[in-house]
């Protein structure tokens, strides 16, 4: 089935996020009472949960999207490029230009959106946020009412599950089995909070976010077994 996919259908995307406040202090204290509640049963007795506030990020209802990236095919007779860009600055800028891109150039039937852990994390994550900012849902994220063979999302960690629901694999891992050459990064996932909070370091976390996307691409042309994007193939826009 992936063979007959045209990948110029395919928009692949990451996203970057970090808890809304700094740090756990600056939270009103409703929002700490529920940060509380909500991280108990992940945090259990090993942490506070203001030494867990680091991980806030991950949970929409805690925190926000300071960056995402996209990435899609082109073909031109024989030259194959694939083309990259990122949003970033505040966040409902942010979910509106994504939304517009999607209006604009991914909104039809055949249009596919993909990312690692997708379905789990970045696709409910935009939607979630989305909401939060007053933003009503493109229809490529608004899933009432959709059969699951109509949801328009790929997930190259589902499609490497190969129907085993409980194997989680990284993009990193699943990138080094498949060997596709590995960027050099100077930072990982735990660090985005810090370099966006202490660091102002957008553009760190941009490079970082945009990687993601362009080896995501790379893993779903492994699983087609297909040709590896060259760098000069990868055009940052």
């Amino acid at each position: 089935m992936l063979y007959k996919l045209n990948l110029e259908h395919i928009l692949f995307l990451d996203i970057e996020t970090v808890p809304q406040k700094p740090s756990f202090t600056d939270l009103d204290e409703v929002s700490q009472s529920l940060w509380e509640q909500k991280s108990q049963y992940q945090r259990k007795e090993e942490f506070t949960a203001e030494e867990f506030y680091e991980r806030a990020g991950i949970w929409a209802e805690f925190g926000k999207i300071v960056c995402i990236s996209v990435g899609y095919f082109t073909h031109k007779g024989d030259v194959r490029s694939f083309r990259v860009t990122s949003f970033h600055g505040e966040e409902p800028k942010i979910l509106n230009q994504f939304k517009q891109l999607l209006k604009d150039h991914f909104s039809q039937t055949k249009h596919l959106l993909c990312a690692h852990n997708g379905k789990e994390f970045d696709f409910p994550y935009i939607a979630r946020r989305m909401v939060i900012n007053g933003i009503n849902l493109p229809y490529k994220l608004d899933l009432f009412g959709k059969k699951p063979w109509e949801v328009p999302h790929l997930d190259t960690m589902e499609l490497w599950k190969f129907g085993d629901y409980k194997h989680y694999t990284s993009l990193k891992l699943l990138a080094h089995v498949l060997g596709i050459p590995s960027p050099k990064e100077d930072m990982d996932g735990s660090m985005v909070k810090d370099v966006f909070y202490q660091e102002n370091d957008v553009d760190r976390i941009i490079s970082y976010c945009e990687l993601d996307v362009v080896t995501t691409a790379q893993v779903f042309l492994r699983m087609r077994n297909e040709e590896l994007l060259s760098e000069d193939e990868i055009k940052k826009v």
